[in-house]
């Protein structure tokens, strides 16, 4: 399995409009982050978790070669803007893309994307999707079971998911106590920290490295991180095993799947 951050920024990105702090003025690449998306190539699938606004750039810098799946984890506009630019992938591919969703993000994506949904347009303007609405249960994408993480952003129930011995959780400011079992042994877990200020909707990195530890994968990475977390800063404060994720950063974790 490997894993490609396409971004690991904040719903404005880095660097943002009109800013000219430390890191958004930041010569480092790795201070340079799109939206928050990652690309994963497992059982010979090609899965996208997010198509947010960054989201063809994304694919182009990254030569991304097709799409089979995109596994959704909320309805925010930096998390599903992008969905549109499953177009080419449709035409290139002679293919339908399948994307799996809550059904509350469902009925978000048809509120935002009438025209995929209502068959009303030319089929030639609009990304061809099959939906998938699914739960708290294990499903799989082809035979690559995909276990739903529970988790809060804020008040509002979203999804992480775990594939393997990954897991990923973005957007999160609260861990349910259930959802700590499905996130054991992981050799990597991918979470969200936005800086060090509190906010209501997001952990800090204080609280991201509090979580971290109490998880326990092998390797943490952190995204989602806004322009008041510097790359450089990151590494010097941060314990060892836990680290900022970076644009294009790639990943190889071992062909193993738990199907339980």
């Amino acid at each position: 399995m490997k894993i490609t951050f396409l971004g690991t920024g904040t719903s404005m990105g880095i660097p943002m409009i009109g800013c000219n702090c430390a890191t958004c003025r930041s010569t480092d690449e790795r201070d340079k982050r799109l939206r928050a998306s990652v690309w994963i190539e497992a059982d010979e699938k090609n899965i996208i978790i997010d198509t947010g606004i960054d989201f063809r750039q994304q694919a182009l810098k990254m030569n991304i070669p097709g799409i089979d799946a995109v596994l959704f984890t909320h309805h925010h506009a930096d998390h599903v803007f992008g969905m549109d630019e499953l177009r080419p992938v449709n035409f290139l591919q002679k293919k339908t893309v399948q994307i799996y969703a809550t059904e509350t993000t469902i009925n978000h994506l048809k509120r935002i994307y009438p025209y995929v949904f209502d068959g009303r347009t030319c089929p030639s303007d609009i990304p061809k999707i099959d939906y998938h609405i699914f739960g708290a249960e294990t499903f799989s994408i082809g035979s690559l079971p995909v276990q739903p993480v529970p988790l809060l952003h804020g008040h509002l129930p979203v999804m992480g998911f775990r594939i393997g011995s990954f897991a990923y959780c973005t957007d999160v400011s609260r861990i349910p106590d259930e959802s700590y079992g499905l996130l054991q042994d992981l050799e990597v877990l991918v979470l969200g920290a936005l800086r060090d200020r509190p906010h209501p909707t997001h952990f800090t990195l204080e609280e991201a490295v509090k979580e971290a530890r109490k998880i326990k994968a092998a390797r943490t990475y952190l995204i989602h991180m806004s322009h008041e977390l510097s790359h450089r800063n990151m590494l010097e404060r941060l314990p060892d095993k836990i680290g900022p994720a970076y644009d294009g950063l790639q990943l190889d974790l071992p062909d193993s799947f738990r199907s339980e």
